[in-house]
C-alpha cells in the first residue's frame, strides 16, 4: 500500500513563486510511488479561524473544512511548504492548520521552506517545527531550504541549473526520512492505539 502524503502550501499572493516548490514536492513524491496530493490553502479558502473543526456540531462544519478533515485523518504524513513573511510563517497556511487539531495527531511532518533570497525561508521553517510539534505531529529532522526560488525551479516546478540539482539531492534525503517515519507510525498504529 502506497503512503498517502498531503503537501500543504499557504501563500495567497497573486504572483506566487512558492507554488513551484509545492508542485515539485508533489511530483517528486509521486515519482517515488507515493500517493501525494497538494492542499492549497488559497484554493481551500477557509475563513479566518472562528471555530475549529471539532467545535462544530456534527455535520455542521463548512463543507470544505469537513472534506479536508477527512483527508488529514486518512493521510500517513504531511509536508508543509512555507515561505517566510517578516521572519515568520505565512498567515494563510497557519490559518488553515489551526482549524484542526486531533486530525494531525501521530503522523510525521516535514518542512520545506523557500524565499527569493539566500536564507531560503529558514526562519519560517524553524518556527513551523514548534508549531507542528504542538499540534501532535512528529517533525522529522530533515529539512529542505530553497532560495532563491526563481533560480531553482521553473514555472512548472522543474529543477533548473545547479540550484535545481542541489534541491533534487536534498529532497531525496528528506523524502527518505519522511517515508521511514510514515512506515514506522503505520506499524506502531497496528500494534496499539495512541494513548489518547
Amino acid at each position: 500500500m502506497a503512503e498517502r502524503i498531503l503537501v500543504f502550501y499557504g501563500s495567497y499572493r497573486a504572483d506566487r513563486m512558492g507554488i513551484r516548490l509545492a508542485d515539485y514536492c508533489v511530483q517528486a513524491l509521486q515519482a517515488r510511488g507515493i500517493d501525494a496530493e497538494l492542499i492549497d490553502a488559497k484554493a481551500v479558502d477557509l475563513p479566518m479561524l472562528d471555530r475549529m473543526y471539532k467545535e462544530y456540531p456534527e455535520d455542521q462544519a463548512p463543507e470544505a473544512m469537513a472534506a479536508l478533515a477527512g483527508k488529514i485523518r486518512s493521510a500517513d504524513g504531511f509536508v508543509f511548504v512555507t515561505g517566510e513573511y517578516n521572519w515568520g510563517v505565512q498567515p494563510g497556511l497557519k490559518n488553515l492548520t489551526d482549524h484542526f487539531l486531533e486530525e494531525w495527531f501521530w503522523r510525521p511532518a516535514g518542512v520545506v521552506s523557500y524565499s527569493a533570497g539566500r536564507l531560503a525561508g529558514a526562519r519560517a521553517g524553524i518556527a513551523w517545527h514548534g508549531t507542528l510539534s504542538e499540534m501532535g505531529m512528529v517533525v522529522i529532522s530533515s529539512t529542505v531550504n530553497v532560495g532563491p526560488i526563481a533560480k531553482t525551479l521553473d514555472a512548472q516546478g522543474h529543477p533548473i541549473g545547479e540550484a535545481g540539482k542541489s534541491l533534487e539531492k536534498s529532497f531525496a534525503r528528506f523524502a527518505d526520512d519522511l517515508t521511514w517515519w510514515t512506515e514506522a507510525t503505520r506499524v506502531q498504529k497496528t500494534r496499539r492505539s495512541p494513548p489518547y
